[in-house]
């Protein structure tokens, strides 16, 4: 179950104390809570973070076993979700205390910067390693927000970051003891709170008009 918090300006959305996987349901209350949040009016900001050993572990594969005929529109949901947020005319921080794996890390990756866990935790695209290739839009999402020797070396080796390596990668911006991760992802959005509104939106948008059009083609979100 997700909530959604306010710490004055800054808006602290968590994701569950699971694994935080991408059910239909989990999808479908994100979207609700990225509602108010872009409706609100005045200074806010984001603040995505989990509680417990995850983040988010990305797709759920257990449902997708048992609803393999609602892959594509599951997909298109999904895409839905990473657009969202990588577009959403509010300052996004990802604070995260635990792993992002697969769908999870991208989820990070949407965010416009990113505060982890330093001595416990993992950052991973794991799908070269469980036979899973990146859709056209999560590739574009991936390599926008990556550099090229960073983005290479996550999609084809399925490394494992910890929060220190993907410090030095470029992956996030910042690391934090396992107590602090969440109160500094909130003290670096609290002054950004000011720049939320259609200019930042419209300056997002233009940025990562490849990685958004990939992830809004409901037409052929496999490809």
């Amino acid at each position: 179950m997700l909530t959604l918090d306010r710490d004055g300006d800054v808006y602290v959305l968590t994701l569950g104390d699971t694994e935080n996987r991408f059910h239909p349901d989990w999808l479908a209350e994100a979207q609700e809570h990225l509602d108010v949040i872009e409706t609100a009016e005045g200074p806010r900001a984001l603040v995505t973070t989990g509680a417990g050993k995850f983040f988010s572990n990305g797709l759920d594969l257990d449902w997708l076993g048992q609803n393999g005929d609602k892959f594509l529109g599951y997909l298109i949901e999904v895409h839905h979700l990473l657009q969202r947020v990588l577009a959403l005319p509010v300052p996004t921080i990802a604070a995260v205390q635990g792993h992002a794996f697969a769908g999870g890390g991208m989820l990070a990756l949407a965010h416009d910067f990113r505060v982890m866990r330093a001595d416990r935790g993992y950052f991973c695209l794991p799908e070269v390693d469980i036979n899973i290739p990146f859709s056209r839009g999560m590739s574009a999402l991936i390599q926008g927000r990556l550099s090229k020797k960073t983005a290479h070396e996550a999609m084809t080796t399925g490394r494992r970051y910890g929060g220190t390596d993907a410090l030095a990668a470029g992956i996030v911006d910042a690391v934090a003891h396992e107590d602090d991760v969440l109160s500094a992802a909130i003290e670096m959005a609290r002054p950004l709170a000011g720049k939320a509104g259609p200019t930042l939106g419209t300056i997002k948008a233009r940025m990562y008009a490849e990685a958004l059009a990939a992830l809004r083609d409901r037409e052929a979100p496999l490809d």
